[in-house]
């Protein structure tokens, strides 16, 4: 350990990109390396999980909001306090019974009831958000508070729809498989509405420039007001 630095220069300077893990469209920092990493460098570093109640459950609960976990880390006498939400896969708050709710592409999405399971999971990845708020693995919150429309799945018609489009254009095979390559999915029903839109976007812009050079009226084939385009070309 750097006497010179400080805790977040320290903690913030490690590389923790060969222990994440991803789950969808998450990244998650394995608890015992980050537990161990700090460790290593503070070997006085304590947490704390908060509990509530004459039963001392380790979450706060409301039954029109659900399940919230809380955890205090120290370190050489320095506090943070981190809170999380118990959710599910897809980011939405898990409560004790389950319900369903809509978005602008899909209706009646199930979320299931939460178990101790959950709450335990959400309470390790709590303790990783709070050390986090010392440096270690600060960078991969990043892009958490991301809208809706950047995470959700597209549809299986969608997808079909979308594969239909680059069938129409030349060596279709090697544009899908770029297609692929570029979103690191295995298949189109991988992919989020966000990168639905921004292939659209790319062919279209495609199709533009290859029939502005042969001279043919251009057509919209997705075109979304408001997106950058973006080129896909197969290698």
């Amino acid at each position: 350990m750097n006497e010179n630095k400080s805790i977040f220069e320290t903690l913030f300077e490690i590389n923790v990109n060969d222990h994440i893990e991803r789950k969808k469209d998450l990244t998650y920092l394995s608890w015992p390396y980050a537990w161990a990493a700090v460790k290593k460098q503070y070997p006085t570093a304590t947490y704390k999980i908060h509990q509530f109640g004459e039963k001392q459950l380790p979450y706060f609960f409301d039954e029109g909001v659900g399940y919230m976990v809380f955890t205090d880390v120290t370190i050489n006498g320095l506090t943070h306090t981190m809170w999380l939400p118990v959710m599910d896969g897809a980011n939405k708050a898990m409560k004790s019974e389950g319900y369903t709710y809509d978005t602008k592409f899909r209706k009646d999405i199930p979320v299931e009831p939460a178990t101790m399971f959950d709450v335990n999971k959400t309470i390790m990845r709590c303790l990783v958000k709070n050390l986090a708020m010392f440096g270690l693995g600060l960078y991969i919150y990043s892009g958490e508070d991301l809208p809706e429309i950047e995470t959700e799945k597209i549809t299986a018609k969608d997808a079909s729809i979308l594969k239909s489009v680059v069938k129409s254009f030349e060596e279709p095979d090697k544009l899908y498989a770029a297609l692929l390559n570029r979103y690191n999915v295995k298949s189109f029903k991988e992919l989020t509405q966000k990168q639905r839109i921004e292939i659209l976007e790319g062919l279209n812009q495609i199709s533009h420039r290859n029939e502005t050079k042969n001279g043919n009226k251009v057509h919209s084939i997705g075109k979304s007001e408001g997106q950058t385009a973006t080129s896909y070309e197969p290698d």
